[in-house]
């Protein structure tokens, strides 16, 4: 798909949805094509642009996926996972590339997508930053440094609306340092510690969920070894670096065949 990239905003009224909206009115190459949101919300009906705080651009939010998505348009989804799930269902049928940077995802729902994938490009992603998608890299890096002997603990922050943890971020640095270590992350992940829980088993991988404020997102990986600790930090100032990597995303995404990506993939241009 050479040329400008047609994007359709799903959660287009949220926060997330906002700012894809505001930005891609920056970028010469994204245009958004189509808005929805959830059937039932006050704002459907509303121009999309007006309710990003950029002026109208004549895009109406809607509440029907499959009237404003085909092959030539990119949906960018930033809902909630059953909504997910019923959008990639969609995408499906309309045969149009879909990024997914919606956390929640069970196993089950992610199973289904990996399937659905078969039938359009589709990129599921914890989090659309470069600066996480790199980090992801330079833990598997640091572990498989380091070695044994260093034990892994992950703490994560994110503003007191949020509805679901532990955050989808910090799951995939976990599942990325299982995976380094040469460990079943569905048997190593422990996310909450309370009472007399024994000594930490040397497989063991600890997710701790903070919530407050309005912070968009830290994680922080901590590498905990005898006389050391090495940690790795990300933090977020502003959703725009969610924004603008869906919209790298969606751009990279346009050209692919069908099956499942990842943000891995858009960084190396592979």
């Amino acid at each position: 798909m050479a040329g400008q990239v047609r994007i359709v905003v799903c959660g287009a009224a949220g926060r997330m949805g906002r700012r894809i909206v505001a930005l891609a009115q920056e970028a010469a190459d994204i245009e958004v094509v189509g808005a929805v949101e959830a059937a039932g919300n006050a704002l459907i009906g509303r121009d999309v642009g007006e309710i990003a705080g950029v002026g109208p651009i004549g895009v109406a939010i809607g509440d029907d996926l499959a009237v404003v998505a085909g092959p030539q348009t990119v949906i960018l989804d930033f809902t909630i996972a059953e909504a997910s799930v019923n959008n990639v269902r969609v995408a499906a049928d309309k045969q149009a590339p879909i990024v997914i940077g919606t956390s929640g995802l069970s196993r089950t729902e992610r199973d289904e997508i990996a399937g659905l994938a078969a039938r359009m490009p589709t990129i599921v992603a914890a989090n659309t930053s470069v600066g996480i998608n790199v980090l992801l890299t330079l833990v598997q890096e640091a572990i498989a440094r380091l070695g044994d002997g260093f034990d892994c603990e992950i703490l994560e922050l994110h503003h007191n609306k949020k509805k679901d943890a532990p955050s989808g971020t910090a799951v995939a640095l976990a599942e990325a340092a299982a995976g380094a270590a040469g460990i079943d992350p569905a048997d190593a992940l422990v996310l909450s510690r309370e009472g007399v829980v024994g000594e930490r088993r040397t497989d063991e991988i600890g997710v701790v969920a903070l919530r407050g404020g309005d912070a968009v997102g830290e994680h922080t990986v901590m590498l905990v070894g005898k006389g050391e600790r090495l940690e790795l930090t990300h933090r977020m100032a502003s959703r725009d670096c969610l924004a603008a990597g869906a919209m790298a995303a969606a751009r990279w995404l346009a050209a692919k065949k069908p099956g499942l990506y990842s943000m891995q993939d858009v960084i190396q241009g592979t």
